[in-house]
């Protein structure tokens, strides 16, 4: 029995959720959202809520049981609510910039670099932070990922891009590390 999927998941009020066979769609005030899900997972919706259930006779229907579950919670909070994930820009001289559908990025590279944001997600860039936004999770966390490839950050400086309130152990560097050395002996 998964934990997970045995829950059942709130439809808010202003979100319209319709089942047909294994195609889920989801419409609320934020946008709309659809999926197919695996065929030995069946998904009801009873009153304002939806049920998710393993079908008789499939084979480890438990493994995605708890997935699909969540999958679909993750559409209806999407389009009732939306996702949002911050990133940090630390260092000298980095810049974000956006232009119209794609952030243009200066990470002390020779060349800049210019990422093109996916369809339904939105995003701003305010001094230091990019705010990436949409109902999709899955769209808004593969976005915020690709930018934060870009330079990610690296340890003894602490420069580079990360998200927001995510703690980067430092390292001491050589001089530091070095100096419990020199009184042994």
């Amino acid at each position: 029995m998964s934990r997970v999927g045995r829950q059942s998941i709130e439809i808010p009020q202003g979100v319209e959720v319709k089942i047909e066979g294994n195609h889920v769609s989801v419409k609320g005030p934020k946008g709309s959202l659809e999926r197919d899900i695996r065929p030995e997972i069946e998904a009801k919706v009873e009153g304002n809520k939806v049920e998710v259930t393993p079908k008789e006779g499939a084979k480890k229907p438990e493994a995605m049981w708890g997935l699909t579950r969540s999958l679909i919670a993750n559409m209806v909070q999407g389009v009732a609510e939306g996702y949002e994930k911050k990133l940090e820009i630390e260092g000298v001289g980095y810049r974000a910039e956006a232009t119209g559908d794609s952030i243009t990025l200066n990470m002390g590279f020779s060349h800049t670099i210019v990422l093109k944001a996916p369809e339904n997600v939105a995003f701003s860039v305010d001094k230091n932070v990019i705010t990436i936004s949409g109902a999709d999770k899955e769209k808004v966390g593969q976005f915020a990922s690709s930018i934060k490839k870009v330079r990610p950050v690296e340890p003894y400086k602490g420069k580079g891009i990360k998200y927001e309130g995510e703690h980067v152990r430092r390292k001491l560097g050589k001089r530091a590390a070095g100096e419990g050395t020199e009184g042994a002996a």
